[in-house]
């Protein structure tokens, strides 16, 4: 229903319990017509005409507006800045749950911005706590039919959202549309730091799809938008996933450079929780493209790990933490505490939906071979069989498929080897 029609109908509720007729209500400043037309929603009062009518009514501006009182309001937007806090301080569950009750209130929903807001709030909350499903389910709402109601660059931040929670629940394919459907729509009239954000997030589903053509020319055209714009946060999100297109091509070291020039770029200007992300991110990259430097990498992961404990982030975070720095523990040969580090990173994550599942038991069933453990080897594999049997059949999909693949073949287990070669065959369309 339009806020015109909720704001007519409040009009007309209280000039019938006022015990006034429409002409009484309008005399003499309006007319009778005028007021018909109001209650109706055929027409919009000026804010001058809703100031008059509140008086005449005796009844609050806010309440008439809004149909809540000047202290539910009060109550809504305070509820509405805890929920808020929660989330930011990392308590995912409590943020979910405040923004749930404030949903269900009543009162809220003669609100559009306020509920919008609302919305937005509880679908980071369950994507945070790893219900990918249902904060997908709310993100499409308000990317489809509220969207109407939602300021642009909120829209912009919808899109990223849910570009990057079909990425991380392995629909690639869906990722890549959301994304592109929301640039084509939103940079027609140029580049913005939101705007390369979101072709950072796209980027990202390229080059986890396998697409790396089309992810090499996309990052140039973001790297340039960035280098355009000249703004701190566009160059962090281009260099940031540039960087893993220039290593998935065999440029690591050029990678790295790029990685360097985000993190001094976020160390003068960013915030902690992207700070620690990027460090992380590094660290990774310096395992593969640098693994005799593990030791120096392995410091900058516990750095990372420090600083998200400090900033209080997501389980998400802390979980792909763990499993970076159990693969840190696998290239300096000691698999035992890579161990500790995976179990670390599965329990942050167990409950939920996402990928991160099916790489940390990966890890942990290459850990468990070279202890000699061929049997808990086995039964992390199994774990990933029955992720990879539920997820979406990508390249990325192929990709692991083959790593459980050559696992099973190193713990000799050969039937369920040739089976995993030819789902990995399946998924790579062969």
């Amino acid at each position: 229903m339009a806020a015109q029609d909720l704001v007519g109908q409040r009009i007309k509720a209280i000039r019938r319990q006022r015990g006034l007729s429409q002409a009484q209500l309008a005399h003499p400043e309006l007319s009778d017509s005028y007021v018909s037309l109001i209650e109706s929603g055929k027409r919009t009062p000026t804010p001058a005409v809703l100031e008059l009518l509140a008086q005449k009514l005796d009844c609050s501006l806010t309440y008439l507006v809004n149909g809540v009182t000047a202290e539910q309001m009060e109550d809504l937007e305070v509820g509405l800045s805890f929920a808020r806090m929660a989330l930011e301080n990392g308590e995912v569950a409590e943020a979910r749950r405040r923004y749930a009750e404030l949903l269900a209130d009543n009162n809220l929903l003669g609100l559009t911005a306020l509920r919008v807001e609302a919305r937005y709030g509880y679908a980071l909350a369950l994507e945070a706590c790893g219900e990918l499903g249902e904060a997908i389910a709310v993100f499409e709402e308000l990317n489809g039919s509220e969207a109407e109601a939602t300021p642009q660059e909120r829209k912009i931040a919808v899109a990223l959202a849910l570009c990057r929670c079909h990425r991380e629940r392995g629909d690639f394919s869906a990722a890549v549309q959301v994304g592109e459907q929301a640039l084509a729509t939103f940079a027609r009239n140029g580049w913005t730091d939101e705007l390369v954000e979101l072709g950072a997030t796209l980027l990202a589903a390229y080059l986890v799809r396998g697409d790396l053509l089309r992810a090499g020319h996309f990052a140039n055209e973001l790297l340039a938008a960035a280098e355009t714009l000249g703004t701190p946060r566009a160059t962090v999100a281009s260099c940031w996933n540039a960087a893993q297109v220039l290593e998935k091509t065999g440029r690591g070291e050029e990678g790295m450079t790029l990685l360097e020039r985000a993190l001094a770029h976020q160390s003068e200007n960013g915030e902690p929780r992207n700070l620690a992300r990027l460090r992380q991110a590094y660290a990774t990259m310096m395992l593969r493209v640098r693994p005799e430097e593990a030791e120096q990498a392995q410091e900058l992961l516990l750095r990372a790990q420090r600083e998200h404990e400090a900033s209080a982030t997501s389980a998400f975070d802390r979980a792909r933490t763990a499993c970076v720095l159990a693969m840190a523990e696998i290239v300096l040969d000691r698999p035992d505490k890579a161990v500790d580090h995976l179990r670390d990173a599965l329990a942050q994550v167990q409950h939920t939906d996402s990928g991160l599942l099916g790489r940390a038991n990966l890890l942990l069933g290459q850990a468990y071979f070279l202890l000699h453990q061929d049997g808990d080897a086995a039964a992390a594999l199994d774990l990933v069989t029955g992720w990879l049997e539920e997820a979406p059949q990508t390249l990325k999909a192929a990709e692991d498929w083959m790593n459980v693949a050559e696992m099973r073949r190193r713990i000799g287990d050969d039937t369920q080897s040739v089976a995993a070669y030819q789902r990995a065959l399946a998924c790579a369309g062969l």
